[in-house]
């Protein structure tokens, strides 16, 4: 059975084709479990196998199913922390009221940037990520900081440069 979904494949992609055609079913009703609606299922399913085409050696995959598992597990965490991040914005924007409305397209940019400097604090650690928003978010002091977070002034200095050396590092 040909997927209405993909054309013939590339002589190079004949791997990805059979992958697909074999387990897009599979992946699309376990996403679609964990996931309230059907299109975030097929959505995160197509990102899926967009991810598995950037995979050098498809012929060298013995168990295709955890691999995808794998690709999609971490795709759909990348997912959770987006709608996440979207929703306590809004919350943010609700508490604020109507008199601070902004448009749907200046919404769309902050949530994008936000999205932005999670990826970008995502290689720190918990603690550092937690000094690096305490200080840009909530303007508390590093001492205030290190007593908070039970840690010196120097390692909240520290956590700090290295959370700004990343967002600036994805800085458009």
């Amino acid at each position: 059975m040909r997927s209405r979904l993909l054309p013939s494949p590339a002589p190079g992609h004949a791997d990805a084709h059979r992958i697909y055609s074999e387990h897009q079913p599979w992946l699309l009703q376990r996403l679609q479990a964990r996931l309230q609606h059907r299109q975030d299922a097929e959505d995160l399913t197509a990102e899926t196998f967009v991810q598995l085409l950037t995979q050098p050696d498809l012929a060298s995959i013995r168990e295709p199913r955890a691999f995808l598992t794998t690709l999609a597990r971490r795709l759909l965490f990348h997912f959770w922390r987006r709608r996440d991040l979207e929703q306590a914005y809004l919350d943010a924007v609700r508490q604020i009221g109507d008199t601070h409305a902004i448009g749907a397209d200046e919404q769309a940019m902050l949530t994008e940037a936000l999205v932005r400097i999670d990826r970008a604090l995502d290689g720190l650690s918990a603690t550092a990520r937690k000094a690096f928003l305490f200080s840009q978010l909530d303007g508390l002091t590093y001492a205030q900081i290190a007593t908070r977070l039970n840690i010196s002034v120097m390692t909240v200095r520290r956590h700090v440069a290295r959370g700004i050396a990343c967002c600036c590092a994805v800085a458009p």
